[in-house]
């Protein structure tokens, strides 16, 4: 940790980790730079905090505003805050619309939002029609129209949004990116992806897992299961794809050169929920009588305009493992993530897996190569340290991030379209251009040459 906050001190990291992937808007920049940038939180739950910890790593910030209706969660704030040594910000908790106050305040350049998901759209327009620069956290939306205003608000203001989706930087995500870039797959055709993570559980304020607790959600839930529960009562849809798409989303150049043409969705019956609460809380607990529309395991396929398949995975409600179920598969060979496994043709031994490890140090991605041990203790193995230097450094100089309100858009939109998909008997769904046609003259972003 101290090496961490000793490292973002000496300010040598200054734009490194923008350009990871492309690095583009069709909107308008304002064009000024911040050295010191004054950031407000809004949402310092279990993620707000998260971001808070980097955030107070940094000496190009100041922390001077947060909003969040839970007391509780503001007096953790506070707290870390006065230990890094910066001042008392200004607080927002009055009610749930007390945030668009603190997006009037002229001491806030930019917003990181870390909220349930149905405010997250909301809260994201106010912040760009308040000019506020835009960290958002995923999924950005959840209907096609929200998806929609994110872009048009975008272009109407100019003010720019970035998608936080932090499995873009985790580090064999980006060995692989890396090995996709220098062509070791060959031309690709197939990928695979998803969210396959238990979460039956909840967890409590000081982050740890709480397995039963989940039987209770609403009113009577903890943390998450205050909101998050209920959007498997309530939706049939591919809910939470960014952690799978967005790293895919980079290697196949979506909104540069390429594009999301259409999905078709497929959903199992809804067990795993139930079956949860009869366990845990008895087959006379209230919530035993509840009937979950979301399918244990949502399955979508994707079609890109360059002729690449991609089959998106949501299972949150089952038994399992946490896996993101990668695959990476072109001409002359694949990476699959579960059993950490790759071929390549001429290399590995005729139809016989290779150990992917060797292959992911011979092509460890240069941004963790160089700051990978600065990175360690940031969250999520490190991929925070990265998604957070990268907001920072693209709000201080007001310029697009590395993943826009396009890609935001273009990645949310798989909730509302599997959700009509699902409804339809897996009928296809086209997907909407969000880039209006400039995804075609934007070239595939050279970030290894731009970037280093």
């Amino acid at each position: 940790m101290n090496s961490r906050r000793n490292f973002i001190k000496k300010s040598v990291i200054a734009s490194a980790g923008i350009a990871i992937i492309p690095n583009l808007s069709f909107g308008i920049s304002n064009g000024f730079n911040k050295e010191k940038l004054k950031i407000g939180l809004i949402g310092v739950g279990l993620r707000g905090t998260n971001h808070l910890d980097n955030v107070l790593l940094r000496d190009d910030v100041l922390v001077t505003a947060i909003c969040d209706i839970d007391s509780t969660r503001i007096s953790i704030s506070l707290n870390k805050i006065e230990k890094a040594g910066q001042k008392k910000p200004a607080v927002f908790r009055n009610n749930e619309y007390d945030y668009r106050n603190l997006l009037n305040s002229k001491n806030v350049d930019a917003v990181i939002i870390s909220t349930p998901w149905l405010w997250h759209a909301r809260m994201a327009k106010d912040a760009m029609l308040a000019g506020k620069y835009t960290g958002l956290e995923v999924s950005a939306a959840n209907t096609m129209e929200e998806c929609w205003d994110l872009v048009n608000i975008h272009e109407q203001t100019g003010t720019h949004l970035m998608i936080l989706e932090n499995v873009n930087y985790r580090r064999d995500v980006m060995a692989i990116l890396n090995m996709v870039k220098q062509n070791v797959f060959g031309e690709l055709v197939h990928f695979r992806c998803g969210y396959q993570h238990d979460l039956r559980f909840v967890k409590l304020n000081d982050g740890k897992s709480a397995y039963g607790k989940g039987v209770e959600f609403g009113e009577k839930g903890i943390s998450e299961s205050v909101w998050r529960t209920q959007h498997s009562l309530m939706t049939n849809a591919d809910v939470y794809p960014t952690h799978g798409i967005g790293p895919i989303a980079a290697m196949c150049n979506i909104n540069r050169g390429n594009r999301f043409l259409s999905l078709t969705s497929n959903a199992t019956k809804s067990i795993g929920l139930h079956n949860y609460i009869i366990k845990n809380g008895g087959a006379n607990h209230p919530n035993a009588k509840l009937k979950f529309k979301q399918g244990d395991v949502i399955t979508t396929t994707i079609e890109t305009a360059n002729g690449e398949t991609i089959i998106v995975t949501h299972d949150c409600n089952l038994p399992r493992p946490y896996s993101l179920g990668f695959r990476v598969q072109g001409a002359n060979g694949l990476w699959e993530n579960d059993g950490d496994r790759i071929y390549i043709e001429d290399h590995s031994e005729p139809h016989r897996w290779d150990n992917a490890q060797k292959w992911l140090d011979k092509y460890d991605h240069p941004l963790w190569q160089k700051y990978g041990e600065h990175a360690l203790g940031a969250g999520h193995g490190g991929m925070d340290f990265f998604v957070i230097n990268a907001f920072i450094e693209s709000a201080k100089l007001n310029i697009a991030p590395p993943m826009d309100a396009y890609d935001a858009a273009a990645w949310s939109a798989i909730t509302p379209l599997s959700e009509l998909s699902i409804e339809n008997n897996g009928q296809p769904q086209n997907f909407p251009d969000f880039t209006r046609g400039n995804w075609i003259k934007h070239k595939p972003y050279n970030w290894i040459k731009d970037t280093f």
